[in-house]
This record gives structure tokens, sequence and C-alpha cells, in this order.
């Protein structure tokens, strides 16, 4: 038994990963390299390896004949018949090689190539790791900045955070833990080649399915989701199970679940609502925290038209027209806001509608703390900066 051998490629099959078979074919290959850089051709050499003991044989086949013309394929009868005297004319015989016979240069190039397998078998499965966690979330710790890029160590192999792929205002420190989407892994010469970012709207969807039990076992589906990275997200949740809340489920008891989310994400605010396949119902639920008067769709076009109530047309709009933006990603249809003033105006509303609805707006604005706001808001326009929180 070749002890040294078999204890060398148990260490690397468990530090490096790599199957003792590979190194064992990486071996053999190299014997063979050998003994073609000392003899100048391998056609008749053949390899026996046991994989157990890792005992190996370098065997010269050589044929019998009379008159020897190529020492390295044939053996004149009086030599074969040294070794054993059934040998005859024509029959093959096999002459044992020495490796330690081989000459410095043989010897550095089978080295070579057993390093050189070692190396692509160790990228290999590097690849093949991260390439099982494309389209999913990792944890990185950060190691420094790269220019404008942050170097990230995932273990076994590092990824770089281009500019492009960080929220706009997210400062990292050495050693600190973050979690990443794996956009893409691509195998180079170098080795793999991870492309991770922070600002992908899946990684708000994989931070959902390893926080909700819900959703990881497929109970509560994330329909869609549309994010503006480091500000607000907005998700739209389904329930396979009619005793499930989608809402209740994601957002967890006293907002835990969705609180350890936002943390992750350092802050950014996210909005979950019910999905429909209703698209006028959908749109009013995406507009939310507004409250809707009316919703005409249509599928065709990928078009709507929302009206909702003076006093709810900056919310509708949110901040620099973000609510409704994300709404319009959420759904995928274009959505057109007018508050019940201009509806009226345009004719999409009887002329009589707002005294018809007055009552009910002001109960509903008093009973949503808009007291102080009334007045303004069926006075002056309402102030496009206020934001429900």
């Amino acid at each position: 038994m070749n002890t040294e051998l078999l204890e060398a490629l148990n260490i690397l099959e468990k530090e490096k990963d790599i199957s003792k078979e590979t190194l064992l074919e990486a071996i053999e290959g190299s014997l063979l390299s050998a003994c073609k850089n000392h003899f100048g051709k391998t056609d008749n050499i053949k390899v026996i390896m046991n994989k157990e003991t890792c005992d190996y044989k370098l065997l010269a086949e050589k044929t019998v004949v009379e008159d020897v013309e190529d020492p390295l394929e044939q053996i004149s009868v009086e030599e074969a018949r040294d070794i054993d005297g059934k040998y005859e004319v024509g029959d093959i015989v096999q002459i044992p090689i020495e490796s330690k016979s081989f000459g410095r240069i043989a010897t550095q190039n089978a080295k070579n190539l057993i390093l050189q397998k070692i190396r692509e078998e160790e990228r290999k499965v590097v690849y093949d790791q991260y390439f099982e966690k494309e389209k999913d979330i990792v944890t990185g710790i950060v190691q420094r900045y790269v220019g404008r890029n942050v170097s990230i160590n995932l273990g076994k192999a590092d990824a770089m955070l281009t500019e492009n792929e960080q929220v706009k205002g997210e400062v990292f420190k050495p050693t600190e833990r973050i979690k990443l989407y794996v956009v893409e892994v691509k195998n180079t010469t170098k080795g793999p080649k991870i492309l991770v970012s922070r600002t992908h709207p899946e990684l708000v969807k994989r931070l959902f399915e390893s926080e909700v039990t819900e959703v990881k076992d497929g109970i509560v589906e994330i329909k869609s989701i549309a994010r503006e990275a480091g500000s607000r997200s907005k998700i739209a949740v389904w329930s396979n199970d009619p005793d499930v809340d989608p809402v209740g489920a994601c957002v967890g008891m006293n907002g835990a679940r969705v609180n350890a989310i936002v943390n992750e994400l350092r802050g950014e605010k996210i909005d979950i609502i019910n999905w429909s396949d209703n698209p006028a119902i959908l749109i009013e639920n995406a507009l939310s925290p507004a409250k809707v008067i009316s919703v005409m769709a249509d599928p065709d076009e990928k078009a709507a038209s929302v009206i909702v109530p003076d006093y709810q047309l900056s919310l509708a709009i949110g901040k620099e027209g973000q609510n409704a933006r994300l709404a319009a990603r959420l759904t995928g249809y274009k959505i057109d806001i007018k508050s019940e003033t201009q509806a009226i105006e345009s004719g999409e509303l009887p002329e009589n509608y707002m005294e018809l609805s007055e009552g009910v707006y002001e109960q509903e604005m008093y009973e949503e703390g808009y007291e102080e706001d009334y007045e303004e808001a069926y006075g002056e326009e309402y102030s496009e900066d206020y934001e429900e929180e």
C-alpha cells in the first residue's frame, strides 16, 4: 500500500472537496506524460492503478520478434524467454517501467500537470458551489473598498459589489456581514466571477422567503415586486390557503418579520398589499395607503384611470410621484390619477358628486385624523409633500 500517497489524497479530498478518483486520474495522466517526455511516445504504455491502496504500475507492452527494430515496442525472443520461457514470436510481453528512472524535466512536467489539474478542479468545485446559489441570497463579509466598488468575501470565493449594484447612501465597514443577491456566476480561467447586488428586487423576495415560513413553504406567494432601492418597496402577496392572511403572515406578530427585513435593508420602507386577479382591485390596493373612489382599467391597453378624493391626491401620487410610480411597476399598468375635482371638470363624475359625497368624506377624514387638514383639502390644493406614515 502506498500509504503516503493515500494520505495525501485523503487530505486534498477533505480540504479542497476534490474527489480521490479525479486526483488519481490526474496522477495517471501525469505518469503517461512523463513517459512521453522520457521515451518519446506512450502508444504501448499502460498505467495500472489500485484506487483502494493507491499502488500503481507502469507497464510497457512489447511484441516478441526475431529481430528488434524498435526497442520501445519490440523485444527479442531471447529476452522474452529470459522473463518467461513460454513466450513465442508475436506474443505481447508486459515490461515494468521504473518511474524513478525518469529525468528531472519529465518529473517536473508530471508534477506541474498534477498541480494544474488540482487548480482546475478546485476552481470547478467553487464554481459549482456558487452556481447553485445563483438567483439566491448569500451572506458575505465586507473586506475593503476598491475604488467605489466593495470587495466581499463569500467564504471560498470573493465577489465584487459594483457601484451600480449598491444602494445609494449605504456605507459598509470592514468585517461587516451583509446579505446579497447573486445575480450571475461566470466561469473564468481565474476562477468563478460572481456578480452580486443590493438593489435587485429579488433580494426583497428572498429575504421574505428566509424570514416568513409561509412564503418558504409556498402557502403565501409573492406575485409581484416593485422596488426603489434604499427608499421604498411594494410587494403583492397571495395566499393559497383561505385560512392564512398573506399580509398578516408577512408582517408577523407586532411587525417582527417585516421589521427584520427592513433592518437588513437599512430602513427601506416596505408596503405589503393583497394580490388580486382583478386589475381594478389590484391597482386600488397598490395605491395604498391612499383611498380610491374608482378605477377604470383597460387590460388590452394596460392602462388605468384612477379617481381619488381631493384630500388623498398627494398621498396617492406620493413624494416626487413615488407611490404612483411603484404602483404602476407593481401592477404593470400605466396609471393616470385624478382628484374628484379634476374628474368632475373632465366629466368623469357628475357635477353634483361633491355635494353627494361631502358628508361621507368629512366623516372619513375625521376618523383617520385628517380634521386639521379638512379645510385645507377642500380649500387650497393639498400639499404634495404630505405623506401618511
